[in-house]
């Protein structure tokens, strides 16, 4: 039997779900609050409630504004289809798909921030409490929040639903939280998936976020998290994962894939761990240790860069040359260990042209650790060179899987800038490969078959 704390938007008195649910979970958690006002009733008084929704599209025209604890809304399936290529598709091949939109559980997002209004203005869920203790434990679970179109950006696009901008946000947390779990989740077609101020055991786990124009953003400060698990791809105007002032995060398990201007970018985070994880990218800066990063581990990692393989994303890039790095390091006592790094890429794509295709760079810091990485750097034979797509699933795949036309290219496997000094390097390129002073820095050759003394 369902308690009084158990809701569906289906079946409330208050608004009409179909065509608000923002105002339906609003009128849902005004009532919770209603009925639980003591604290301390029997060692209990506050136990929180479930907002469940069906399966079905739900618009929502009303931010929903969360600030009560042990509050859980959950769904029946994350419902994510690819909107990217539907929109990238002609319109008159529509008619012919079996599914349009995605489905699921799934929230249609019909507002937005606009210029004049602050960020959070365009979330569809916001949360935000102040006072002791922190607001804690409101879980998000199984369902999808859809931004539905992305807009023009001024930028001449030819197709705004191409910009991934449009003032979206799917859940915005504002005020210092802890044990947040957002779990089982989809988000699509959103400026911003998840963007977290102040975390505090935080768990974000088993979501599907892509096509957004970021995935995930942990800003403030923050500590004690985890990103495991997730598969997620944000647009090249913004960040997979992104994490700043943060201390004792765990990114693992994560199959982060294209085309994010970075897969994992921090600023400022300390003894924080990158492992397991499978990062494709199709542009430099792939992971960034930026400011006064220190004692993180990125280790037992995949990094694979290649070309874009789909026509209709052929003319967006990051901005960023082959020349600044792969993984980008900046700070202290970083240790970069054991990771396997591909580079396969067409020479005609490598900018400035004929440059060196740098893959580690130690920008700055002292003391950092980078050991036992294997790097392959391949490009297609002459002659060979597959030719862009109009299909985005079979480019993508052809193009991970095709490895038999490959040759090598000339790479810089690690460059340690002046900057930095009393690094260690060791068995991560050879001796033609790596750029280091050895007076202030410590380095090791990987063996070479036929070079020896």
């Amino acid at each position: 039997m369902n308690g009084n704390n158990y809701y569906d938007v289906t079946k409330w008195n208050v608004g009409n779900p179909y065509e608000d649910i923002g105002e339906v979970i609003n009128s849902m958690i005004a009532d919770l609050k209603s009925r639980q006002t003591d604290s301390n009733v029997k060692e209990g008084g506050k136990p929180g409630g479930v907002i469940y929704i069906p399966p079905g599209d739900y618009h929502l025209r009303t931010q929903v504004v969360i600030d009560v604890s042990y509050l859980k809304i959950m769904g029946s399936g994350h419902g994510f289809v690819s909107s990217s290529i539907r929109y990238n598709l002609p319109e008159s091949e529509w008619a012919n798909l079996h599914e349009m939109w995605p489905g699921g559980s799934r929230i249609l997002v019909e507002i937005s921030a606009g210029a004049e209004n602050a960020e959070s203005a365009g979330a569809a869920f916001y949360v935000e409490r102040d006072g002791n203790p922190r607001i804690s434990s409101v879980e998000f679970e199984n369902f999808c929040i859809d931004g539905l179109h992305f807009v023009d950006d001024g930028f001449g696009k030819a197709d705004p639903e191409n910009t991934y901008m449009n003032g979206k946000t799917g859940i915005y947390i504002a005020s210092a939280q802890d044990s947040f779990k957002i779990n089982g989740m989809g988000f699509v077609y959103l400026e911003h998936g998840v963007t977290i101020y102040h975390a505090d055991a935080l768990s974000i786990h088993d979501n599907f976020i892509a096509e957004c124009g970021n995935c995930i953003e942990l800003r403030g400060w923050g500590q004690a998290s985890k990103i495991t698990d997730n598969l997620m791809g944000a647009g090249y105007k913004g960040y997979s994962i992104y994490a700043q002032n943060f201390g004792g995060l765990l990114i693992a398990s994560n199959n982060v894939f294209p085309r994010g201007k970075s897969s994992v970018h921090f600023e400022n985070v300390a003894r924080s761990i990158v492992t397991g994880n499978r990062f494709h990218s199709f542009y430099p800066g792939m992971l960034e240790l930026e400011g006064n990063c220190s004692e993180n581990t990125i280790s037992s990692n995949h990094f694979l860069r290649d070309n874009e393989p789909w026509a209709p994303m052929l003319e967006n890039d990051n901005g960023l040359d082959d020349l600044y790095g792969l993984l980008c390091i900046s700070g202290n006592n970083n240790s970069v260990i054991a990771n396997h790094i591909s580079e396969s890429i067409n020479k005609g794509f490598i900018k400035p042209a004929g440059a060196k295709p740098v893959i580690i760079r130690v920008v700055s810091g002292k003391g950092n650790f980078i050991s036992n990485n294997h790097i392959v750097a391949m490009t297609e034979a002459e002659g060979e060179e597959t030719e862009a797509s109009d299909s985005c699933f079979s480019a993508q795949v052809d193009a991970l899987t095709t490895t038999d036309r490959l040759v090598e290219i000339d790479i810089t496997a690690v460059l340690v800038e002046a900057e930095a000094v009393r690094n260690t390097v060791l068995d991560s390129g050879s001796e033609k490969q790596v750029v280091i002073d050895r007076i202030s820095n410590a380095f090791r050759a990987t063996p070479v078959p036929g070079d020896f003394c």
